[in-house]
């Protein structure tokens, strides 16, 4: 998963140019389809600004990226993570098995997990040398505005990434 997620980084060009990043969503069409009804949400306040750069493309590039290596494993994918929205600016993490992220807690665990392994990418230890990002801050930095996580049976939690 380092590598697929280190050329993924790569693939998509991260440079260290930033700005700030905006954008409200109306509606949620996503809900009922791709996920129950939204139980609970947060707002996560980034440490790290949107890349000047970073579009739909990048954005949907990334999410590949995750999808390819989540694929190349010798078992059957243990979640499902893919972009929304006109600009690919929603992203979504749905547990595929009974069990793995059937709490806000064991779904907080898979994002540690994530950020684990973004921490591992030479890129991202360029970016954060000290280790304060996390998996959120990755996906600010892409452009990403909201994470919905859900074990896809009982509940969904939406995170707007400020």
């Amino acid at each position: 998963m380092r590598i697929v997620l280190f050329a993924v980084l790569i693939a998509v060009g991260l440079s260290q140019s930033v700005t700030g990043a905006s954008g409200a969503w109306a509606d949620d069409r996503h809900e009922g389809y791709y996920y129950p009804k939204i139980t609970s949400s947060e707002v996560y306040k980034a440490r790290i600004q949107k890349l000047r750069d970073s579009d739909r493309t990048r954005r949907l590039g990334f999410v590949t990226g995750m999808a390819a290596g989540a694929q190349e494993k010798a078992y059957a994918p243990q979640m499902a993570f893919f972009a929304k929205g006109r600009d690919a600016e929603k992203a979504i993490l749905v547990g595929l098995d009974d069990g793995r992220m059937d709490t806000l807690y064991r779904a907080r665990a898979v994002l540690a997990l994530l950020t684990a392994t973004a921490r591992a990418t030479p890129v991202f230890r360029d970016l954060d040398p000290e280790g304060q990002y996390t998996f959120l801050d990755l996906l600010a930095l892409l452009g990403f505005e909201e994470l919905t996580v859900s074990d896809g049976r009982s509940y969904a939690h939406r995170i707007e990434i400020k």
